[in-house]
């Protein structure tokens, strides 16, 4: 039982964690900065949305939620859903709306990472939770057959992270590429800016499939060393 307390964890729990919240507070500083910073041609998030439809031909449903930075889009139903942040007129508010409305491009044009990572989608749901604990079932009772098929429930959840990554950069360079082609950001400041906030939203990705990865080194780790 004594592996619960194995100071080794540490070794890969806390690079992790660091750059968690280092990305989380990049988001927050260049959001709260360029969420200060309005659009030169008065357009506000909601307003950018049916530029980008009427734009690309591009048809979805918009909803609003609460929240800040809740903004995502649903594959399921085609509809944006933008929170109480981004429907406002400003640089930050355009620049996520055009990152999620980058990722309604890619499910209408079948990008391949993203039909990849909602494939494993049941997998990694069944597999975030079950994979630890039939790990850790496996460990405390020998039986290692057990624990080896934690490790692998677990693994769905790096393969989902890291597909995640090039998702999330295409979706932001999508964004970008509309936001400089209807001319919705025409200043360079305020496409450095929108760079900015989805550049620093990119490192959570970053991050979380670090966390990811490293876990699974660990239980790796501790594989090895009680084999």
């Amino acid at each position: 039982m004594f592996y619960y307390f194995d100071p080794t964890y540490m070794l890969f729990a806390l690079p992790g964690l660091l750059l968690a919240l280092w990305a989380q507070a990049a988001v927050r500083g260049n959001y709260a900065r360029y969420a200060r910073v309005p659009t030169s041609t008065g357009i506000t998030g909601a307003q950018a949305a049916q530029v980008f439809m009427e734009r690309t031909g591009l048809r979805c449903g918009i909803n609003h939620i609460p929240g800040m930075l809740t903004d995502f889009y649903n594959p399921a139903n085609k509809t944006l859903n933008l929170s109480q942040s981004s429907v406002q007129g400003s640089v930050a508010s355009v620049a996520v709306v055009a990152h999620e409305f980058g990722h309604a491009l890619q499910d209408a044009q079948g990008y391949l990472p993203m039909r990849l990572r909602g494939a494993i989608v049941p997998a990694v749901t069944l597999g975030a939770w079950v994979g630890p604990l039939l790990f850790v079932l496996g460990m405390v009772l020998s039986m290692y057959n057990l624990a080896w098929a934690g490790i692998i429930a677990y693994a769905a959840t790096v393969v989902f992270a890291i597909l995640t990554l090039p998702v999330e950069i295409n979706a932001s360079r999508r964004g970008l590429q509309l936001l400089t082609s209807t001319g919705i950001l025409v200043d360079p400041s305020e496409l450095e800016g929108a760079r900015k906030v989805l550049g620093a939203a990119a490192l959570t990705y970053v991050a979380a499939a670090a966390q990811a990865l490293l876990q699974l080194l660990y239980f790796l780790s501790l594989f090895a060393r009680r084999r």
